[in-house]
C-alpha cells in the first residue's frame, strides 16, 4: 500500500514537473505584450505627471502582480477580486499603520504586512503582491508618504484597475486563454462583447 502510494506520487510530480517547463511561446508572447502595455501605461503616467526618481505610479508590487495578472491567469491569485481588492485593502491598512506609527519602522513595516495578510485572507482576496503595497506605504519615498489616504485611490486603484482593464484584453484575445477564469465573469464578459459586436 505505501509503495502504491509512493508511486502515485512520484507519477504526479513527473506529470506537474512535465507541464511546468513545457515551452508555449504563445502564451509567453501575450503575457509578454499584456505587462508590457500595462506596466507601459503606467510608465507613462508617471512620466507625465512626475519627474526624477520619484516613483508614485511605478510602485514594485505592481511588476508582481503583472507576473499573476499575464503569466499565471488561472490562478486565483490573480483574478479580479483579489487583484483590486488585495492592493486596495493592503494599501489601506499599510496607511493607517503608517499614521499610527510614523517613525518606528521595525513596528510599522511587520504590522503593515501582517495586517495586510489577515483582512485579505478575512475578505478572500489573498494577493501576495499586496502585502509589498502594504509595506511601501510604510517605507516609501516622502511624496508616497505625502500622499496619505489618496495614495489607496491613486497611485494604488488608478494602476491596479489600469493593469486590469490591459489584462481584459490582452488575456481574451485568443481562444486558449481566459481571464478571468471564473466561469460568471468570462459569461459577462462575453456578453458585453457580443452586445458591442453588434453596435
Amino acid at each position: 500500500m505505501p509503495v502504491q502510494k509512493i508511486k502515485r506520487g512520484y507519477r504526479k510530480t513527473r506529470y506537474i514537473l512535465y507541464k511546468e517547463t513545457l515551452v508555449d511561446y504563445k502564451e509567453h508572447f501575450w503575457s509578454f505584450l499584456g505587462s508590457f502595455v500595462g506596466i507601459g501605461i503606467l510608465a507613462y503616467i508617471q512620466s507625465i505627471h512626475f519627474s526624477g526618481n520619484d516613483a508614485v505610479y511605478l510602485i514594485g508590487s505592481f511588476g508582481a502582480s503583472s507576473v499573476l495578472v499575464y503569466g499565471i491567469i488561472q490562478s486565483p491569485f490573480s483574478q479580479p477580486r483579489n487583484l483590486i481588492g488585495g492592493h486596495v485593502i493592503s494599501a489601506f491598512i499599510g496607511v493607517t499603520v503608517h499614521k499610527l506609527a510614523p517613525d518606528i519602522i521595525w513596528i510599522a513595516a511587520p504590522l503593515a504586512v501582517s495586517f495586510a495578510i489577515i483582512f485579505m485572507q478575512i475578505t478572500k482576496t489573498l494577493h501576495p503582491p499586496g502585502g509589498a503595497t502594504a509595506l511601501i506605504a510604510v517605507i516609501g519615498s516622502d511624496k508616497i508618504k505625502d500622499l496619505g489616504y489618496m495614495y489607496v485611490l491613486s497611485p494604488v486603484l488608478v494602476g491596479v484597475l489600469i493593469l486590469f482593464l490591459t489584462a481584459l484584453v490582452f488575456n481574451n484575445m485568443t481562444s486558449s486563454r481566459s481571464y478571468p477564469s471564473h466561469s460568471t465573469y468570462h459569461k459577462h464578459y462575453h456578453k458585453i462583447r457580443k452586445r458591442l459586436a453588434r453596435k
